[in-house]
């Protein structure tokens, strides 16, 4: 069953009797933003057509976004486009971007996902969670870590929403973030990466 078949983040709980609850998780850890990417989102902003398809949004605001922060860290994860994950015919799918586990075999090679993000088609954060929280849940059978925390991000490009889900419970964050406010959402996205860094050392 494909990730998109599932259109509520209710849909997924009650398959998989996960707990749900609210609370504001993301602690603001400042990252410094180059003058040269603050320009280059402005420029597409303003100059492209951001929204005239799904792809649009996701090569001119979400990739460069998560891709400044990730070089960061580059030296533990490996940021992924596109690439199909599942462990069942029940969940499988091809998830926008995931962080994962640098390979010490080398990039070519998949290793444990800490976190993914999903955009919301036309806007549809609700549709958006299910599928999120349905990945989620195939991310933690494919890591077999049931310890871990893992972390969920669903955006159109201007809001972005976080969750995480740890054994049986699902998390979902009471803020969401703006482009508008691009050092905030920098900030929250790259507590992201942290605690996952933590997780892994």
């Amino acid at each position: 069953m494909s990730f998109t078949c599932y259109k509520t983040l209710s849909q997924v709980l009650q398959t998989f009797h996960i707990s749900y609850q609210e609370q504001n998780f993301i602690q603001i850890k400042p990252f410094e933003i180059s003058d040269y990417l603050r320009a280059e989102l402005q420029f597409n902003l303003i100059e492209l057509v951001v929204d005239s398809s799904e792809y649009a949004l996701c090569e001119n605001l979400i990739y460069p976004i998560l891709r400044e922060i990730w070089k960061a860290y580059k030296t533990d994860f490996m940021l992924w486009s596109h690439h199909p994950i599942g462990e069942s015919d029940e969940l499988s799918g091809v998830p926008d971007y995931l962080i994962t586990k640098r390979s010490p075999l080398g990039k070519i090679v998949f290793e444990q996902p800490y976190f993914i993000v999903i955009e919301a088609k036309k806007d549809n954060f609700s549709e958006g969670w299910g599928q999120c929280a349905a990945e989620l849940v195939a991310i933690q059978q494919i890591n077999n870590h049931p310890e871990q925390t893992l972390f969920g991000v669903v955006t159109n490009a201007d809001r972005w929403e976080f969750a995480k889900l740890q054994p049986e419970l699902f998390t979902k964050n009471l803020n969401g973030y703006h482009i508008e406010n691009l050092d905030e959402l920098f900030a929250a996205i790259n507590y992201l990466f942290l605690e996952s860094q933590r997780q892994i050392q």
